[in-house]
């Protein structure tokens, strides 16, 4: 093996800059070159590579977003899109890829290891549905920005004696939503693994406000319902007048938290330690502390569940 590429693909992740630099130092490092396609799959059907070097990677750990850009590519979900960018690999002299991205990007680079092409994945997606690894690249920060915003807001709920709607990211998963939740003090949350009662949930409030809390905070993760329509049926069940505010992709964006710093660095020189071991269709986890490889269909083929004490302490707590 004498030269690796590297991409990030699907939506960005706080973090995703660290795990390049950590990629291609690591790779370097043992005596490979790296070539960085930008834009993701696209930038890869398009040809449009960049060589990486020691110092065009500096700087860059603490950046947001990602110095290679990332964009979403239809032509790659489809066999002829897949055969094109494994001859594009071929073309660069790429011995094999790194691929950074969610379980969308992980499929791309399944298909590309069917083919016999090494790819070892890094998980990166602020919505930590991927199993594999306890936590994906981004997910820390992503609740930390979250948490920041709904303090503010409780100076303002409390002050006005209002309640207010959260919707944070999360098309499928309450990971985010969750974990916001119990560091926030939120009297409630909602999340699309679980099934909701409107009823239940006005009598919640109602049982909160006959206690004499002047103010409730309701985190929703998007894929339940948009905050606006979770308002209107407040209003139609319980004549709630609630306050909404949609997070949205500043959730994405911002400085990597140390967590995700280190953990992006460890992912990414565990993906070089992972192609010269010559485990190929595997993606790098964190596991109870340490780096792991799995095979990188249990992204998506394996489910990862909520963790259903988290559940229970935001209604213990919420009271």
């Amino acid at each position: 093996m004498k030269r690796i590429g590297v991409l990030t693909s699907g939506g960005d992740a706080p973090g995703m800059n660290a795990a390049i630099r950590s990629v291609t130092r690591a790779a370097i490092y043992n005596n490979l070159d790296v070539i960085g396609f930008r834009r993701g799959y696209e930038g890869l059907l398009e040809g449009d590579g960049i060589p990486l070097t020691v110092s065009s990677v500096g700087g860059i750990i603490h950046r947001g977003g990602t110095i290679l850009r990332t964009a979403r590519c239809d032509r790659f979900t489809t066999p002829e899109g897949v055969r094109e960018g494994f001859q594009r690999l071929k073309a660069y002299d790429i011995d094999a890829l790194v691929v950074i991205g969610g379980d969308g990007s992980f499929r791309g680079a399944y298909e590309l290891h069917k083919l016999g092409f090494p790819v070892v994945g890094i998980p990166g997606t602020i919505d930590n549905d991927m199993a594999g690894t306890d936590c994906t690249i981004g997910f820390d920060t992503a609740c930390n920005t979250a948490l920041q915003c709904i303090q503010k807001l409780r100076d303002t709920a409390s002050s006005h004696e209002r309640l207010f709607i959260v919707e944070v990211m999360g098309r499928a998963a309450g990971f985010l939503a969750l974990e916001a939740a119990v560091a926030a003090g939120a009297e409630c949350v909602l999340v699309p693994e679980q099934p909701f009662d409107i009823e239940q949930l006005c009598k919640k409030l109602h049982y909160a406000k006959e206690r004499g809390k002047t103010h409730s905070l309701i985190i929703v993760a998007e894929g339940v319902m948009p905050a606006s329509e979770l308002a209107h049926k407040l209003k139609d069940t319980a004549s709630y007048d609630a306050r909404i505010i949609v997070l949205g992709h500043i959730q994405r964006g911002g400085s990597p938290s140390s967590f995700d710093a280190v953990l992006a660095s460890r992912l990414g020189g565990g993906a070089i330690e992972a192609l010269l071991r010559g485990e190929y269709g595997t993606m790098v986890g964190r596991t109870s502390g340490k780096i792991v490889t799995n095979p990188i269909q249990v992204a998506w083929e394996e489910k990862k569940g909520l963790d259903a004490d988290m559940m229970t302490l935001v209604d213990i707590l919420g009271i």
